[in-house]
């Protein structure tokens, strides 16, 4: 029998997917920790696949075939331009990893998260779905032997070899996630195309960490900025978005150039008339957007990115004919079909004029966007692209390396790339490390440490301050290398350069009496610090440690690129440069997220840390403990008692207050507090703070820390 209501659906719509259903939505102020979800790996159907060991047995020379064949092979559905898809799967690959900015390392094509929201429905990104579509078959037929992130950049180099370039090398090794990274900070714009990132209108006030100059774009607008062409200011974007990917202004002119030299970009038809990107598509579309049902939508008929026409008169060969066409004709502005400013030559040679790419007996005019404008009216850019013109050997070679470093910058050192094609050279930009020595006696070092008198805080501080520069969005920055030696990390405020230059003239002298680096030496004095700290409370531990790190020299590091991974704020130090926009417990997470640490282990390092006394400058905010140096659990067994009363007493200050006396027993910052205001926190702190926890939050600590320190040991995976 039926029992429900006449029209009146018994399920519950929209479950946990729908808008409102957030707590953050009902409650704004309740911090979000959802970025540290990132490192859960429940979403992961594939739990028990080691990449690394499937890629052992992939066939790479079949798979670059296969490509390379995939290249002609057209289908119906989505003829390919000329017959060749070359210039579709390297707008491909180029969009996955032009993503990538240097602020924060994160983006880029290392995840394959162009699979995935918002990435796969960005304006800039219109109908790559199908470029992704084409490589399926590639992908279902290699299976587990190779991730979508490395298919999605080898199909794009693949492309620029079947079209005559040689291309620098390739290195395997990128996994897949397989969730959208949504907690990724795009842009503050509430809408597709807006540009609110900029502090005002002089174009150097765009907003850190962003690369883009819009939402929804991978570098500038081709149309000009805000839409309206001028190629000198044009060139000013160009320079800033290049700058925040590392990239210098050769290579800026090299990318531009190379990317253009193939391909070309679709405007001929009305947008309004497509349907919306993979993500607003409906069920039945499978995941492909931007449709076209009222006309043909393809080959001739395609709208991407609203301009029309190839750059070159020879769209699926690799040679110097961009250059040929920027210097050899004058351009005026035009409007495509579609309504979109581009350039066009004045009085071109039919014979310079590309063919159609569905039918070879009628010609079309190229065109030029206003970044490639940029290259021709810039004083600098064109220097450059003087020269490629007149050397197309050095032009080829230049963007080959500038490709390899577009589509590699992101994986980390070149210890992490795997394959037959890994160049040899070791690249500035690798951030090289040569090898440490493993043969030295690990405890004879550690008995010298221990021996030194340095306190347990300036053991645990120098290990943290030189391991906490690591992300792992980049695979940048860590422990190894010991460049907390070398400039600019010996003199970045947050590692207080004074206290750090005492500490290493007693920490290097060992290493050099002991054959080991001084990478280890520091790591092995935290571990040091660790366990007297341990020691202190009553527990006894060995931190794990494995030799091995090396030490990078200054020839081996490129100060200046460096200088984006100065931490500005620390909350494990309970320390800030500045106050910031974001509240201090959101510099937390993100600083923690960059580590890939977990909502747990940033709770058990804080209050690991605030015992052990090593806040920045000595500060005693969230200091809750009298046994300053022991690794207890008081941090959370003072947060957690009611016998006292919490006091705001300025910006970021609180008093701790005894409730009957009235009398400020400690004080603390918002870093602190968070971890008994925030109700999943809360949990973990009661975890901690329970009378059977002083066991198991030593060896919780001891785990996260040695996280930490390994954190860069890609020499281990």
């Amino acid at each position: 029998m039926d029992t429900t209501s006449s029209g009146k659906c018994p399920v519950l719509h929209g479950g946990n997917t729908a808008s409102g259903s957030s707590p953050t939505h009902w409650w704004p102020k309740t911090l979000n920790l959802d970025i540290l979800h990132q490192h859960d790996s429940k979403t992961n159907p594939l739990p028990g696949v080691s990449y690394r060991e499937a890629l052992k047995s992939l066939d790479v020379e079949a798979l670059k075939r296969d490509l390379k064949a995939l290249m002609t092979d057209s289908q119906d559905w989505w003829p390919a331009d000329w017959g060749h898809y070359g210039g579709l799967m390297i707008r491909m690959a180029w969009h996955a990893a032009g993503t990538y900015r240097s602020a924060d390392g994160r983006g880029g094509a290392a995840t394959g998260n162009q699979r995935f929201a918002p990435l796969n429905s960005w304006p800039d990104n219109g109908n790559l779905d199908k470029a992704r579509r084409l490589l399926w078959p590639i992908k279902k037929k290699y299976g587990n032997k190779i991730s979508w992130a490395d298919l999605i950049v080898l199909a794009g180099t693949m492309a620029y070899e079947s079209m005559g370039l040689k291309s620098f090398g390739f290195g395997f090794g990128r996994e897949d996630i397989w969730h959208p990274e949504k907690d990724i900070y795009w842009g503050n714009e509430k809408d597709w195309m807006g540009a609110d990132r900029y502090g005002d209108d002089s174009r150097e006030s765009l907003e850190n960490p962003l690369a883009a100059v819009q939402m929804g774009l991978i570098y500038v607008n081709p149309e000009g900025v805000g839409g309206k062409p001028d190629p000198l200011r044009t060139a000013q974007d160009v320079r800033e978005t290049f700058a925040r990917m590392s990239m210098n202004d050769e290579e800026t002119v090299a990318l531009t150039a190379g990317g253009h030299t193939v391909g070309k970009a679709h405007g001929n038809g009305d947008a309004a008339k497509l349907g919306p990107a993979p993500e607003g598509g409906e069920i039945e579309d499978q995941g492909f957007g931007w449709l076209n049902r009222s006309g043909r939508g393809i080959g001739r008929d395609t709208v991407t990115s609203g301009i029309e026409g190839a750059w070159t008169t020879h769209p699926t060969q690799w040679d110097n004919g961009y250059f040929d066409m920027l210097f050899g004709y004058d351009w005026w502005l035009q409007k495509s079909p579609a309504g979109a400013w581009q350039w066009e030559p004045i009085d071109i040679k039919e014979e310079d004029m590309p063919v159609d790419v569905e039918d070879p007996t009628i010609r079309r005019k190229p065109i030029m966007t206003d970044a490639d404008m940029a290259m021709r009216f810039d004083p600098e850019y064109r220097k450059i692209a003087e020269r490629f013109h007149k050397d197309p050997a050095y032009f080829s070679e230049v963007f080959a390396r500038a490709w390899f470093k577009l589509t590699h910058r992101d994986m980390g050192p070149k210890v992490r790339y795997v394959g037959p094609d890994v160049p040899a050279e070791d690249l500035l930009w690798q951030d090289p490390v040569p090898a440490g020595r493993t043969d030295y006696d690990v405890g004879a070092v550690k008995a010298a440490i221990a021996a030194t008198g340095l306190s347990v805080s300036d053991l645990v501080t120098t290990a943290w301050d030189s391991a906490r520069t690591f992300r792992g969005s980049d695979m940048r920055g860590g422990a190894n290398g010991a460049r907390i030696r070398l400039a600019p990390q010996k003199d970045w405020a947050g590692n207080e350069p004074d206290r750090l230059a005492r500490v290493l003239a007693v920490l290097e002298p060992i290493a050099a009496a002991h054959g080991a680096s001084v990478a280890d030496v520091i790591v092995l004095a935290g571990n040091v610090g660790v366990e007297q700290a341990a020691k202190a409370a009553g527990i006894t531990v060995t931190v794990p440690f494995l030799p091995g790190r090396g030490d990078a020299t200054a020839e081996m590091t490129d100060a200046a690129s460096f200088a984006v991974l100065e931490p500005v704020h620390d909350g494990f130090r309970n320390w800030q440069k500045a106050h910031y926009t974001p509240a201090p417990e959101e510099l937390l997470l993100d600083r923690a997220q960059l580590m890939g640490l977990t909502a747990p282990e940033m709770t058990v390092l804080v209050g690991g840390m605030r015992v052990i006394g090593t806040n920045h400058g000595g500060s005693r905010h969230g200091v809750f403990t009298d046994r300053v140096g022991a690794l207890t659990t008081d941090f959370f067994t003072t947060l957690t008692d009611m016998a006292y009363t919490w006091v705001p007493t300025g910006r970021n200050s609180y008093d701790i207050r005894d409730r009957k006396s009235g009398e400020t027993r400690y004080t603390a910052t918002r870093v602190d507090l968070v971890f008994g205001s925030n109700s999943i926190l809360r949990a973990y702190a009661e975890v901690y703070a329970q009378d059977d926890a002083r066991e198991m939050f030593v060896a919780d600590f001891v785990a996260a820390w040695t996280k930490v320190m390994n954190a860069d040991r890609f020499d281990l995976v």
